[in-house]
């Protein structure tokens, strides 16, 4: 089974800063990460190789520095790093990222492909998805927990609102993976030597051969007009006491607001 893992570098939550020209991140220079979920995502195709001898590719799109996020992936245990990276694809919305992906997939092979379930910089959770549909094969969101897993077919937990479905499915396969499914595993000594020497396969538009007007800024069909920061809002009150006295005082409090 080839398993490929999504994993995106997102920049440092503390860190964050925005392009006035383009409202888009400026990333280069800044302090970047793993996004959280897609580790979890790692540790599932990981936890799938350990059981069944899979290997496993990891993906990335993004500026030279994101190796570094793939060698540390490398360093967890994957097999193969992917890089794909052009300023060709520079700006790119959820959708035009969903199929700049789609489109290296499709090149790389797989069986099943594994995501985080959203990226803590978009906070969309679109790109999975859109990646299952560019390559139209049936996907499963926010998987927390794999009854079964062979090459022909997979059963999982589903988590919702009230609880979870159970889902089967044939494969080829997408699947978005939440943080309730495992605990991502620490990179091994040996696995920080290896992932020194790896390789990282760079992937540029004119190995994929993706059209102008499909990725990019040019391809992206939504744009960010404005973002800015809320303000601070310092007009908080504590409502104290039992139960009964504090839902009384809410209640007069949203009264004299106007809001009942």
């Amino acid at each position: 089974m080839n398993i490929t893992v999504c994993i995106k570098q997102v920049p440092d939550t503390s860190e964050v800063r925005i392009n006035p020209e383009t409202n888009t991140l400026i990333r280069d220079g800044v302090p970047s990460i793993i996004n959280p979920y897609d580790l979890h995502a790692l540790e599932a195709a990981l936890s799938i190789k350990d059981a069944t001898g899979a290997n496993v590719s990891v993906l990335t799109m993004g500026p030279p520095q994101a190796d570094s996020a793939l060698k540390e992936a490398v360093a967890m245990g994957a097999d193969d790093a992917y890089l794909l990276t052009d300023r060709a694809f520079a700006g790119s919305d959820t959708w035009a990222t969903a199929n700049t992906l789609a489109t290296a997939i499709r090149k790389i092979g797989f069986d099943l492909i594994l995501c985080g379930k959203q990226a803590i910089d978009g906070d969309t959770a679109q790109v999975g998805p859109g990646i299952a549909e560019f390559l139209s094969i049936p996907h499963i969101a926010y998987v927390s927990k794999i009854d079964t897993i062979t090459e022909e077919c997979v059963r999982v937990h589903r988590l919702m609102d009230d609880g979870y479905d159970v889902v089967e499915s044939s494969t080829p396969l997408l699947m978005t993976i939440v943080k309730e499914l495992n605990s991502p595993r620490l990179p091994s000594l040996k696995g920080k030597i290896r992932a020194k020497k790896a390789e990282i396969k760079k992937i540029s538009n004119s190995d994929i051969e993706i059209k102008e007007n499909d990725t990019g800024l040019p391809g992206s069909p939504t744009q960010v007009k404005n973002i800015f920061a809320p303000e601070s809002k310092k007009d908080r009150k504590t409502i104290e006491g039992p139960p009964p006295d504090q839902v009384s005082q809410l209640v007069d409090i949203l009264r004299s607001l106007k809001c009942i």
